[in-house]
């Protein structure tokens, strides 16, 4: 990666605002190939990645690190001060991972006191118009956010995961690997992985069964997944004993002991989401009486 080149070089408008320096130590550091385009602003410890495109009216501040062949659309907003009053301009960190899609108007922001330190958008997501990402998130890869999605502070996603338009996530909130999260869906309590959740406030419908067939599930692995969710999260008993019996009961079956310890998980600091059922069941393609999510 080359220290700032010119402001006139070729792939940075003049109108840009790219903070001056020459050395990675005391000024942003722009990767070859970087477009900044008509009126976007950089500020000096920004590290743009080979590739990175900004196509206008786009601001990135603080320690903040774009990977890649991310695209960023107009009027998104990157690494700026978090929404915290706790914040007192502490040294905390963003970074968007490779091959990233920012759609218009998204904003996320730089982590807060208390946390791991920084805000982290993993490799390949797409962020649509206009979602939030707050202080201290950890998004993984693959992570779908549809347009005005909002993820308070300290959310974790999970791999592959999928927040539907307009939905609202609770801060300190996991959403397991390859979930579904429905539009509007207001979700208050950590979801499993593989788990589809629907209403408001969200309820646990089904498991998202579509995605895990395109990622080289198995059919056997679905219908086990499936008796395994209905023993967890539908069979009456206690929870405890339930997912000691699904521990014991499917010792080698990833999907299942990857439910099993996302539950067991000690740092967790919400409850799991209750089991419900959807109102509308062509809504998102959720077969209730298999306990399928599309």
């Amino acid at each position: 990666m080359n220290a700032l080149p010119p402001k006139t070089a070729k792939g940075i408008d003049p109108t840009a605002i790219v903070a001056p320096g020459a050395a990675i130590a005391d000024g942003a550091v722009i990767g070859a190939g970087v477009r900044i385009g008509p009126f976007c602003s950089i500020g000096p410890e920004v590290v743009l990645e080979a590739g990175v495109e900004l196509v206008s009216h786009v601001v990135v501040e603080g320690a903040t690190r774009i990977g890649a062949g991310t695209q960023v659309l107009p009027f998104a907003s990157i690494g700026t001060p978090p929404q915290d009053l706790k914040y007192k301009g502490e040294p905390t960190r963003c970074e968007v991972g490779p091959k990233c899609l920012i759609r218009e108007g998204v904003t996320i922001h730089r982590a807060s006191v208390g946390g791991s330190g920084v805000t982290k958008v993993g490799a390949g997501c797409m962020l649509m118009a206009m979602a939030h990402v707050a202080h201290d998130c950890l998004v993984g890869e693959g992570v779908i956010l549809a347009n005005n999605v909002m993820l308070g502070g300290h959310v974790w996603v999970g791999d592959g995961a999928f927040v539907g338009g307009g939905a609202a996530v609770h801060q300190t909130v996991r959403i397991g690997r390859l979930a579904m999260v429905s539009g509007l869906a207001g979700v208050t309590n950590d979801i499993p992985p593989f788990g589809y959740v629907f209403g408001l406030p969200a309820r646990l419908v089904g498991f998202n069964k579509i995605g895990l067939l395109r990622r080289g599930a198995s059919r056997d692995q679905l219908r086990t997944l499936r008796v395994a969710n209905n023993l967890l999260f539908k069979d009456p008993g206690e929870f405890a004993a339930k997912l000691e019996q699904a521990e014991q009961r499917w010792p080698d079956e990833p999907l299942v002991q990857e439910v099993v310890a996302f539950v067991r998980d000690a740092t967790r600091r919400r409850q799991l989401v209750r089991p419900g059922r959807m109102a509308a069941p062509e809504l998102g393609g959720v077969d209730e009486e298999n306990g399928d999510g599309a």
